[in-house]
């Protein structure tokens, strides 16, 4: 891994030292703005309903946590309801409108433009994706994905890394909860000449909660133990008047366990990238990134609580980058051309132990590589108080290399298997309007379609959640979305802004874990999966006080024949039919805040069948702010404080449960504000 390592420093490095130097100049320039950021939105962005969340949401949930931050937008969800403390990190798949059904994330996930899923699962590292670090969040469900890349089936999750201004000087905390865990986080900020220079750290660890009912442990029980660590360094300096370079870098390393002593499970990763963002008549955006990533587990008999599977390694890679021009075509049209790129190279080592004799018995291998190469092409078109917008996507894709390799215990060659490589073009389309009605009303309407290629996971790697046996399939078809939606803006002022969608989004060829026997499934493409629905949203501010509410009603069902004939019909796993969120905050004075956030998931199902119940769940969390002294304020933060019992599992009885009520206190300073 070396080498990964060398590109993230020589990155940074190009970062720090890419300011030109500056002649004397006869008459004064104007000062340069850096921004930190990409191109700026579009004029059609409305047209696909976006919704933004502002730093001071996003810095200010319960638990401190991403997967809270993303929950505030009705219709998101992992795919279990547990957060990244307590889950395995394979389970953390995110996806948007119902649209879920598998651990693979439906939702494509950016960080400042770079995709934040796992080279081989497909799962996001939530853990090293730090709230106190961003500045907003922006979700856009359904859509496509148009000029973001493939992958966003069900929508996209853009994360944008907050610049030095945002940030101050420094920003640190520290805090503890009430079974002693901790949370020690500090970001800081410097200017690097004209441009500037952010460096964060955060460290979360603790022995966590039962996730086991109390009548159902034994012995070899354990606490979802948790011990992770993140670090992240950004530059950002202008090459002259209209270009600027953005230099990231990301390490991460997550340790949890789940259910069992033992149960270990390992996350890893080191990112890089570079960006060139020119604003000038040509305005272009060119990023490339470098993924290193790493995941272990290790699985328990639930009968036996001894070893039996060591997932002892899983290196990955993903590599790409994108390149966008917009063209100077007149002051009505924004037109975007570009193309992206993303290489997924994963391989999975793992060895079966005997729950009898304690000895390995066999060792596996299995792996492969996914390419995705996307041109597009988008145009807006500024008509009036009428906004039209309408793009062209061609994807590229090959799945090759892929093999299964078993050896037995005398590791001699027992299983030697190669999977034929397959390659295609798949076109996608998006387009839509918006009409600015006047008086803060504005009425939209779109349309869209986009591809997912299988992850190498789906393709590849078989797992247990005993005593349920999940297969891989290899020959698994690319998803393919079909949707479209209407919604009404309503924002009459600053202070008041109202929402409401309905949809209608259909994923064809959805990959979902399918029944074959009662404790067999495997990985299959099922007809579809149809979500259809309605979205509110609401941002109210009187003085004072805020209120922000989400509510996601969803319809959702899955189409299958032939050997998914049986799921015709059902609502997809992990699925809820109604999820809802709503903030009330007050901000009396500078560097206040008290904030309390309700939050209800519907019944879903942990399967296909819809046999194992995932009971309805309310929450009510809490954070508040309060200064002590110039710099120093005390937090207090509250999760899930009515104690409601959270099914995050049920398989045939076997439960896990999800965070039950915890209190943080702690301390945070803040120098330069």
């Amino acid at each position: 891994m070396n080498y990964r390592y060398f590109t993230a420093v020589s990155l940074l490095g190009l970062a720090w030292i890419a300011q030109p130097a500056h002649a004397q100049d006869a008459e004064p320039r104007e000062p340069i703005v850096v921004t930190g950021k990409g191109l700026p939105d579009t004029p059609a962005t409305p047209a696909y309903g976006t919704q933004v969340l502002e730093r001071e949401q996003v810095v200010s949930t319960g638990s401190g946590r991403i997967e809270d931050v993303l929950s505030s937008v009705a219709g998101f969800q992992q795919f279990r309801r547990s957060d990244s403390r307590s889950s395995n990190p394979s389970a953390q798949g995110v996806t948007l409108r119902a649209l879920g059904g598998n651990a693979t994330s439906r939702a494509l996930v950016l960080l400042d433009g770079v995709p934040m899923a796992h080279p081989f699962f497909g799962y996001i590292p939530l853990s090293a994706l730090v709230p106190e670090r961003l500045e907003t969040v922006r979700v856009t469900r359904g859509g496509g994905s148009g000029a973001f890349g493939a992958g966003a089936v069900a929508g996209t999750i853009e994360l944008l890394s907050a610049d030095a201004e945002t940030i101050g000087p420094l920003s640190a905390s520290a805090l503890v909860n009430d079974r002693g865990g901790t949370e020690a986080s500090a970001v800081g900020s410097a200017n690097l000449g004209q441009g500037f220079v952010v460096a964060g750290v955060r460290w979360d660890r603790g022995d966590g909660f039962w996730t086991t009912p109390r009548a159902d442990r034994v012995p070899a029980s354990a606490r979802a133990a948790f011990d992770s660590w993140s670090a992240s360094l950004r530059a950002v300096a202008p090459l002259n008047d209209t270009v600027e370079l953005q230099a990231n870098a990301l390490i991460f390393d997550d340790e949890r366990t789940l259910r069992f002593e033992g149960a270990d499970s390992t996350s890893t990763g080191q990112d890089a990238s570079i960006r060139l963002v020119g604003r000038g008549e040509w305005a272009f955006d060119a990023l490339a990134y470098v993924q290193a990533r790493n995941f272990s587990n290790v699985v328990i008999s639930s009968t036996r609580f001894v070893r039996v599977l060591d997932q002892r390694n899983t290196p990955s890679t993903g590599l790409g980058g994108k390149f966008e021009l917009r063209p100077p075509v007149g002051p009505d049209h924004v037109l975007r051309i570009g193309a992206d790129l993303r290489i997924s190279d994963g391989e999975l080592r793992e060895d079966p132990y005997s729950a009898f004799s304690g000895q390995r018995t066999a060792r596996r291998f299995a792996g492969g590589r996914n390419t995705d190469l996307g041109f597009f092409i988008e145009d807006d078109w500024t008509v009036g108080d009428l906004v039209l917008t309408a793009g062209a996507r061609a994807d590229r894709w090959t799945i090759e290399d892929g093999f299964y390799r078993e050896y037995d215990a005398d590791d001699a060659l027992a299983i030697d298997e190669r999977f034929a490589d397959r390659s295609g073009w798949d076109a996608s389309f998006r387009g839509g309007a918006v009409w600015n009605a006047g008086g803060g009303l504005s009425l939209r309407a779109a349309a869209y379609s986009n591809v997912r290629l299988p992850t190498l996971n789906e393709l590849y790697r078989p797992f247990v959640v005993f005593p349920v046996v999940t297969r891989a399939n290899e020959n698994l078809e690319n998803e393919e979305l079909r949707g479209f939606e209407a919604g009404i803006d309503f924002e009459p002022s600053d202070n008041v802004s109202l929402s409401l969608t309905a949809f209608d989004n259909e994923v064809k060829n959805a990959v979902a874990n399918v029944t074959l026997e009662p404790t067999l499934r495997q990985r299959r493409n099922v007809d579809a999966i149809r979500a259809r629905g309605l979205e509110f949203g609401a941002n109210l501010r009187f003085g004072t006080v805020s209120l922000y509410g989400s509510l996601a009603w969803t319809d959702a069902e899955v189409e299958g024949s032939g050997a998914s004939a049986a799921l015709d019909g059902m609502r997809p796993s992990q699925v809820p039919e109604i999820a809802a969120s709503a903030t009330l905050a007050w901000t009396p004075a500078p560097d206040w805040r008290l904030a309390t956030t309700v939050r209800h998931v519907g019944k879903q199902f942990e399967d296909d069948m819809e046999t194992d119940v995932l009971p309805a769940a309310t929450t009510v969390d809490a954070y508040a702010e309060i200064p002590l002294a110039r710099g120093i304020s005390v937090v207090l933060r509250g999760e899930n404080l009515t104690d409601e019992t959270i099914f995050t599992r049920n398989q045939g009885g076997s439960i896990d449960l999800g965070v039950p009520r915890t209190v943080w206190a702690g301390l945070k300073l803040r120098l330069g504000r």
